[in-house]
């Protein structure tokens, strides 16, 4: 299965930035995109290929995948992985940044499936990973817009899924648990500037702690590369699973959700919070 063409979002850092690396030395073709193209200078330096994108930008989106299947004639696998998080409560959350939560984690990586969605058709092949979290199961205080949008990244993903499968395309979601990456880096300053103040002020000070504890120096979290691991493993497979969970207590958290009552689960949650 070597030797695919990928294009990668969100590549610049973290989670995408490991899967490009881990891509390209598995022997694929790697495009990654990303707003911060100066980051990326490893891709490069690796033999990957980078691209300006920003994923609410729909002439960005068409550019890139146009210069992909340009340059390589065929795209075989989107990795959506751009995404950006939203913490506080949901009384505080300004609406306008909800929006772009989920122009970003939902719009954003619908669209480019879209766009290559008619070439994998042509091939009869191809695979579209949507990094999801453990959140697009789950839900936790302080972060409803991010949840909400990762349960809505699955919906979408398990509809697709249905329908593209005739034409011979996976759809494999990806459901990270608590990873350590920039991703997290700003979670406790924005939970104390949406709700440090407020009627949720005690819970946000709570979960910052919390999050400095979890993403911190010497923390359990995984390293990115596990989730790039997993992502390869979906794409060099024959028959790819639906879902991959990976990363630490990622299995733990959703067999919890799944199998306690919804109050017992919110009594577990919550109880960590006081």
């Amino acid at each position: 299965m070597a030797g695919r063409v990928c294009l990668v979002t969100g590549a610049s850092s973290g989670i995408g930035h490991a899967t490009a690396l881990e891509l390209l030395r598995a022997g694929h073709v790697v495009y990654g995109a990303a707003r911060r193209v100066g980051k990326m200078d490893a891709l490069r330096a690796a033999g990957g290929h980078v691209l300006e994108m920003d994923v609410t930008n729909d002439a960005d989106l068409e550019r890139v995948v146009r210069t992909v299947v340009d340059e390589q004639r065929r795209i075989d696998v989107l990795v959506n992985n751009a995404g950006i998080g939203l913490h506080g409560a949901l009384e505080d959350v300004p609406m306008d940044q909800a929006r772009r939560q989920f122009e970003v984690n939902v719009i954003g990586p619908a669209r480019l499936a879209q766009l290559v969605l008619p070439h994998m058709r042509a091939r009869g092949a191809g695979t579209i990973v949507n990094v999801s979290s453990i959140g697009g199961e789950i839900a936790l205080p302080l972060g409803g817009w991010y949840y909400a949008s990762k349960h809505a990244l699955e919906a979408y993903s398990d509809t697709l899924r249905q329908e593209v499968g005739p034409f011979g395309v996976d759809v494999v979601l990806i459901q990270p648990g608590i990873i350590r990456t920039e991703f997290e880096s700003g979670t406790a300053a924005e939970l104390r500037e949406i709700s440090g103040d407020g009627p949720y002020r005690a819970v946000a000070e709570a979960m910052a702690r919390k999050a400095e504890t979890e993403f911190g120096p010497g923390s359990k979290a995984s390293p990115p590369v596990v989730v790039a691991r997993a992502i390869r493993q979906a794409i060099e497979s024959t028959r790819p699973k639906p879902r991959y969970a990976v990363g630490h207590l990622a299995d733990l958290i959703l067999l919890l959700n799944r199998l306690l009552p919804d109050r017992l689960f919110d009594k577990l949650v919550t109880r960590r919070l006081r």
